[in-house]
């Protein structure tokens, strides 16, 4: 049987897996029904369902040995592991050698961050879901390698619909298997290892995508397998159609994304060219097989000499230069458009970039929108990047839209409709922890996820899923073939023969899809699920963004300055009037439990307003803390940088100590605005509000807090925050004074 065959056997045998399950309601995430109880989401910040994640282990243990004495059984296989091995001394050895080692392993695990409690505010993760983790484990006993179907049946199918799902939540029409009616490109995503991966993927499609009409024009010249197509047309970006070799240089750089596409299939089906002679022209003529310095050197005419560019926020993460080196580009050509006060990117800016590149001809390979940075948690203006798209487009400017959601991406669940109806009371008290939605401004740029080209989510940061997990979402599924090393072929049936040939990756584990697979089909990404438990987690976030921002310095020798401003700072208003909106915020705010605030919420919408547009665009809040002497604020940025690593050195750990469980009485994590990254006009804005002189040139340190637990105000004893802070404040008190000492300042 040769691999064309065996692929198709694969294929005819997970769509008959997959129309028999979907009968039975099993595989099919879009008609699953979630489960409503946060409760029985997690194993607890105390492990209270422990009884529950212990039997669930067990079972997927039992059901592992069942299926491995099912097959042995059949041919009457023998067993190894005998009872007269069991009792030889080297197997009891071996056995208590293994117990002792694990009880070692055991133990120095006790000194990991615990990831469930309420002082967890560090880094982007927090505690991982029971059907996340049960589903992981199961799967991990089987090791499917979802690099191809016949290495794992099960969790390929499990990864197809885990990116249909993914793709329907960040706002892609998927539609139904076996339908062939719509006119719609059909979205396809697919699991990686992370979003650094993703991104990296991202970018290495839109660049093949951006020369493939110049790889098949020169074809189609030269090729006698080819020549067939000469008279193929193709839509420019401007809505011009012509035919592909009439196109020049420029022209070609600029054809319509989705014409793209759809380019290398049409000279197949309505040219009779030969998927055969595609693949042979691909070896021959693509910058996948020259590399972009050849390509350049062989294709790119004198009239378009600059090189291409790929254009992010200075927010990007550090993974968009890496992959600007790793596809052969230069992380050089990766250019950082400024952002605001806000940590969004300023949209002149971009604005002047992209004319710029059109009248002196350089090619954009790609705009990347950070939905949700990594400092900040600020959401780039997606919608007004796609007006502006498109406006370039009628200038004959071609780009592919990338949106980084790697943390934001799972926050869009917030929007989507449950299928089933929503109790809103249903959970009992200790549940009521408010659903906050985001803000108008937040929610404008999440409705335009579906004319993003490509997006990045991260299912094991707010998807809240064992490590790793993360995910490529096209707009167009038939994108990803730019990245193969072979012609597009279409295959039937709603069913892949693999995801494993497309994307960076080569092994991956199963487990991840299952992973995925067994959460969103008990948290649905939708308002019922996944929606639900973001929302409380960015409420929780603004009530500890009140928190933090009423410790002002009025009666201290500290204050903690958030770099996500006040509605009243983002107005320009004066000192007092900020002044007066800390006071209400601390009054009213701060001091009510949760009932006590939706009940101020449902009387008062101004106090709602107020409420939702505090803190960050999501739930990670970005601040730092300067100290007062005798004489007035700190104005010297490195004393108060020294402080507040000093804070960060006290609330988090870089060394292994034996395994002993930590006693931090919070953790938090920490970074720094640097100048070459944010600008000085950016810096200095911030180092004003802390009381700064101008940083020239210095870096401003800062710490930040995610709010990723969905209960901490919402415990047993009610809202816990005030704890979680005051222990923070005591901390920092402590180490300001220290700082003071050290320096010779005398504080009152």
């Amino acid at each position: 049987m040769n691999r064309s065959d065996k692929h198709k056997k694969i294929v005819s045998t997970l769509s008959a897996f997959h129309q028999k399950e979907k009968g039975e309601g099993r595989m099919d995430l879009d008609r699953s029904k979630g489960s409503t109880s946060l409760a029985g989401w997690f194993l607890g910040p105390l492990a209270e369902n422990e009884d529950v994640l212990s039997r669930s282990v067990g079972r997927a243990v039992e059901a592992h040995c069942n299926a491995r004495r099912e097959y042995g059984a059949q041919f009457g296989d023998p067993a190894y592991v005998t009872p007269e091995i069991k009792k030889s001394d080297t197997y009891r050895e071996t056995i208590s050698a293994l117990d002792t080692k694990l009880d070692d392993l055991l133990g120095a695990l006790h000194g990991s961050i615990p990831l469930s409690s309420y002082r967890n505010q560090s880094h982007m993760y927090w505690d991982i879901t029971m059907p996340g983790a049960i589903g992981y484990f199961a799967a991990m006993l089987y090791n499917q390698n979802n690099v191809a179907a016949e290495a794992s049946p099960v969790t390929t199918l499990l990864e197809i619909e885990v990116g249909k799902d993914l793709a329907r939540m960040l706002g892609y029409t998927v539609p139904a298997d076996g339908d062939q009616t719509s006119t719609t490109p059909t979205p396809w995503a697919h699991i990686t290892c992370d979003g650094s991966v993703a991104n990296g993927e991202s970018m290495w499609a839109a660049r093949n995508l951006k020369y493939m009409p110049i790889t098949l024009a020169e074809a189609i010249r030269n090729e006698p397998d080819l020549a067939a197509a000469k008279d193929v047309e193709v839509t420019l970006a401007d809505g011009r159609s012509k035919k592909l070799l009439d196109l020049d240089c420029w022209e070609l750089l600029n054809v319509a994304i989705d014409d793209v596409i759809a380019l290398s299939p049409r000279m197949q089906s309505q040219f009779g060219v030969t998927p055969a002679a595609i693949a042979a022209a691909l070896d021959k003529y693509s910058v996948q097989n020259l590399g972009l310095a050849e390509y350049q050197q062989r294709f790119i005419s004198r009239d378009v000499q600059s090189l291409p560019v790929v254009l992010a926020p200075s927010t990007a993460h550090y993974s968009w230069p890496k992959s600007a080196a790793l596809i052969g580009l230069g992380a050089n050509q990766l250019w950082r458009i400024d952002v605001d006060l806000d940590g969004r990117m300023r949209m002149d800016r971009l604005r002047e970039v992209l004319q710029d590149c059109l009248d002196k001809k350089r090619p954009v390979i790609e705009v990347v929108a950070v939905i949700g940075s990594t400092e900040e948690s600020a959401v780039d203006p997606l919608a007004d990047i796609v007006d502006l798209r498109d406006e370039f487009r009628k200038k004959g400017l071609e780009f592919s839209l990338h949106v980084d959601g790697a943390w934001g991406g799972y926050f869009a669940s917030m929007l989507r409709d449950s299928k089933e109806p929503i109790d809103p009371k249903q959970g009992g008290a200790l549940e009521q922890t408010p659903a906050m939605i985001m803000s108008d401004y937040v929610v404008r740029q999440y409705r335009a996820f579906q004319h993003a080209d490509t997006q990045t989510v991260d299912p094991h940061k707010a998807g809240f899923i064992p490590y790793p997990a993360g995910a490529l979402c096209y707009r167009n599924g038939a994108m990803r073939d730019m990245i193969t090393f072979t012609a597009p072929v279409v295959y039937h049936g709603g069913v892949d023969p693999t995801v494993g040939v497309y994307g960076i990756e080569g092994s991956k584990p199963g487990a991840a899809a299952a992973g995925v697979y067994l959460s969103h089909a008990m948290i649905r990404p939708d308002k019922s699920g996944y929606g639900k438990l973001l929302g409380k987690c960015i409420f929780n976030s603004k009530r500890l963004y009140s928190e933090l921002v009423t410790h002002d310095g009025a009666d201290d020798i500290i204050k903690v300055v958030p770099f996500q401003r006040l509605p009243a700072q983002k107005a320009g208003e004066d000192a007092e009037t900020v002044a007066r909106q800390i006071k209400y915020i601390r009054d009213h705010f701060v001091k009510p439990q949760n009932d006590e605030l939706v009940a101020l919420f449902e009387r008062d919408k101004d106090a709602l307003k107020l409420f939702q547009e505090l803190g960050s665009d999501q739930n990670i809040v970005t601040y730092a803390v300067n100290f007062k002497t005798k004489d007035g604020w700190n104005s010297d940025v490195a004393l108060m940088n020294h402080l507040n690593t000093a804070i960060y050195q006290k609330l988090s750990i870089s060394t292994f100590d034996g395994g002993v469980v930590p006693d931090k009485p919070m953790f938090v994590t920490s970074s720094a605005f640097d100048v070459p990254s944010y600008g000085q006009e950016f810096v200095d804005a911030y180092a004003a509000r802390a009381g700064l002189k101008p940083t020239n040139g210095s870096s401003m340190s800062f710490l930040i807090s995610t709010t990723q637990d969905p209960w901490v105000s919402a415990t047993e004893d009610g809202n816990y925050i005030p704890k979680v802070v005051s222990s923070f404040v005591e901390v920092a008190r402590v180490a300001a004074i220290e700082i003071m000492e050290k320096n010779g300042l005398v504080w009152e």
